[in-house]
C-alpha cells in the first residue's frame, strides 16, 4: 500500500486536499483535510450517540435495513463517483455498492444470543453480550465502500458507534456514502473523517476508541496495533496477501483460464485476496502461460467510465510506480513479459495487463505483494515442490488449487497455509463465512457471526436458584 498522499491545498472552508482521477492523473475535486485535534470532539459525540444506539436492538435492526435501502437508492450517484476516484469499471462500482447494501441487511438480521452456562452448581449463569463503545475503522483505496461496510455493518449491528477514515486517495464516495446513511442512522452513530496523516494514527491511538479495525500494509498495521495498545483497544488487522494458485496435472487449462485470469486481474489486480502467483506443472507450463497471455492481450483497458472498459487504471501514482518497479526488477532478473510488461502511453495510470514467464522464484514480483495487473507464472516438477513454494511466504491470506479430480484438489488445498482455500475458483466469499489470515496477513476475524462477536464483549450474570 502507498505511503505518499495527495497534496494539501488551502480552501475557503479550511484546508483541503486534491482528489485525482487515476484515468487522467489530474485533480477533479477536493476533500476536507481534518486535523487530528478535531477527533476529541468527534469521538465524544460518538460516545454520546452510543448511549441511545446500544439500548434498542429493534430500532438498530430497523435503521440498518433502512440504511441498506438508502444505499441501493443512491447507486446512480455513488457508482460514478467511486469509479472517478478509484478507476475501476463502472460495473464493478455498482457491484461494490450492491455488496455494501447486502452486508447491511445481513448484519441487521444477526444478533448476539444469550447462552446459559451449566456447571453443576445451584447457580443460574447466563452469558450475555455487550457492545464495546465507540470504535474506529481505517480503510484503503482499492475497495473503499465494500471494505468500509465490512467494518461498519457488524460494528453498528453489535450496538457500537463508529468513526471511519477512508484513504485520502478515495475519500469522496465514502463521504457521500456517509451522507446517504445519515438519513437512516441517528446522528453521530457513523462519522466519516477525511484527511492526511497523522489523522489515522491519532484515530487509532485515541483513548476513547475501544476497537480499531484496519485494512492495509503490514508496516502500517503494526503501527496501528502499537497505537491502539496505548489504550488497550482491541484490534482487527487485514494486512494483505500473496495468494498462490496451484494447477494440478489433470487441470483443463482452457476450461479454467478465464476464471483464473479474472481471479488475478479483477479490480486491476488490486485485491488483497487476488491470485498473485500461479504454479503450473512443467508439462502444461507453456499452455498455461499462453492461455493467460491471450486473455491479457485481448482484455479492454480504459477509463472506468467508458462502457467498453474491462480493466481500469492502477489506483494512484505511488502504486503505479510500485507495479513498474516490481515488473522491471523481474525482467532484469531474467523473466519474460509474454504479455504487457510496460506502462501504457497517454494520460492516467494505465499499465498493460502483464503475464510473466521464466520468473526467478526469489524475484520481488513473486515474494512480495505486487498489487497490480501483473501475474508471474512459475513451473514445478513435483507437487510437493509447488505446495512448499506456495507456503514459503510471510503472507497467509488465501490460496487455491485447480484440477479435475475434486477430491485430490481439496486434499492439496488442505495443505495450504492460509485463512481460506478454494478449489477451482478464488477470492469468492459469502457474507456468512469468516474472513481471516494467518502469519503476517492479519490479526482477528471478520465476516459472518465471527465479525459480529468481534465487536462485542462477554458479560456474565450469576444468580442463585433460590433466594
Amino acid at each position: 500500500m502507498p505511503t505518499q498522499q495527495p497534496r494539501r491545498t488551502p480552501g475557503p472552508l479550511g484546508e483541503r486536499f486534491a482528489v485525482l482521477d487515476p484515468a487522467t492523473g489530474t485533480a477533479f475535486d477536493e476533500a476536507p483535510d481534518q486535523r487530528p485535534e478535531e477527533l476529541d470532539a468527534i469521538v465524544g459525540r460518538a460516545h454520546d450517540a452510543w448511549r441511545g444506539w446500544r439500548a434498542d436492538p429493534v430500532a438498530r435492526t430497523t435503521a440498518l435495513f433502512a440504511a441498506a435501502d438508502a444505499v441501493e437508492a443512491a447507486g446512480a450517484d455513488l457508482a460514478p463517483l467511486l469509479t472517478r476516484e478509484q478507476g475501476k469499471p463502472l460495473a464493478e462500482s455498482y457491484a461494490e455498492i450492491a455488496r455494501t447494501a447486502a452486508r447491511l441487511r445481513y448484519f441487521a438480521e444477526l444478533g448476539p444470543v444469550p447462552e446459559p452456562i451449566t456447571d453443576g452448581r445451584p447457580v443460574r449463569t447466563e452469558l450475555r453480550w455487550r457492545p464495546l463503545g465507540p470504535v474506529a475503522a481505517i480503510v484503503p483505496w482499492n475497495l473503499p465502500l465494500q471494505l468500509a461496510s465490512a467494518k461498519f455493518a457488524p460494528a453498528l449491528a453489535a450496538g457500537n458507534t463508529m468513526v471511519l477514515k477512508p484513504s485520502p486517495f478515495t475519500p469522496l464516495a465514502t463521504r457521500l456514502l456517509g451522507a446517504v446513511l445519515s438519513a437512516a442512522l441517528p446522528q453521530d452513530v457513523l462519522t466519516i473523517v477525511t484527511g492526511r496523516e497523522p489523522l489515522g494514527a491519532r484515530l487509532a491511538s485515541h483513548p476513547g476508541i475501544r476497537h480499531v479495525t484496519f485494512t492495509g500494509s503490514i508496516p502500517t498495521g503494526r503501527a496501528v496495533a502499537e497505537g491502539a495498545a496505548a489504550s488497550l483497544a482491541r484490534v482487527t488487522l487485514e494486512l494483505g496477501g500473496n495468494d498462490a494458485a496451484i494447477l494440478l496435472e489433470d487441470v483443463a487449462v482452457e476450461r479454467i483460464a478465464d476464471r483464473l485470469f479474472w481471479a488475478a486481474f479483477r479490480n486491476c489486480g488490486q485485491v488483497c485476496m487476488a491470485v498473485k502467483r500461479v504454479y503450473a506443472p512443467a508439462r502444461l507450463y507453456s499452455q498455461v502461460v499462453e492461455a493467460l497471455a491471450e486473455r491479457a492481450k485481448t482484455v479492454v483497458v480504459g477509463p472506468g467510465l467508458d462502457p467498453g472498459s474491462q480493466l481500469g487504471p492502477v489506483g494512484n501514482a505511488p502504486q503505479l510506480e510500485r507495479v513498474e518497479r516490481c515488473t522491471a526488477q523481474a525482467l532484469a532478473d531474467g523473466a519474460r513479459a509474454v504479455a504487457g510488461g510496460h506502462r501504457l502511453e497517454g494520460p492516467g495510470y494505465f499499465f498493460a495487463p502483464t503475464i510473466l514467464a521464466d520468473v526467478p522464484p526469489g524475484s520481488p514480483v513473486v515474494t512480495e505483494e505486487q498489487f497490480g495487473p501483473v501475474l508471474p507464472v512459475l513451473p514445478y516438477g513435483r507437487l510437493d515442490e509447488a505446495v512448499e513454494a506456495a507456503n514459503d511466504t510471510g503472507f497467509g491470506l488465501g490460496g487455491s488449487v485447480w484440477g479435475t479430480d475434486l477430491d485430490r484438489a481439496e486434499a492439496v488445498a488442505g495443505r495450504l497455509e492460509c485463512g481460506t482455500a478454494w478449489v477451482n475458483h478464488h477470492a469468492e466469499l459469502s457474507l456468512a463465512q469468516p474472513f481471516a489470515g494467518i502469519k503476517d496477513s492479519g490479526v482477528g476475524v471478520a465476516g459472518g457471526p465471527w465479525g459480529l462477536y468481534g465487536n462485542l464483549r462477554p458479560f456474565v450474570v450469576h444468580r442463585p436458584e433460590e433466594a
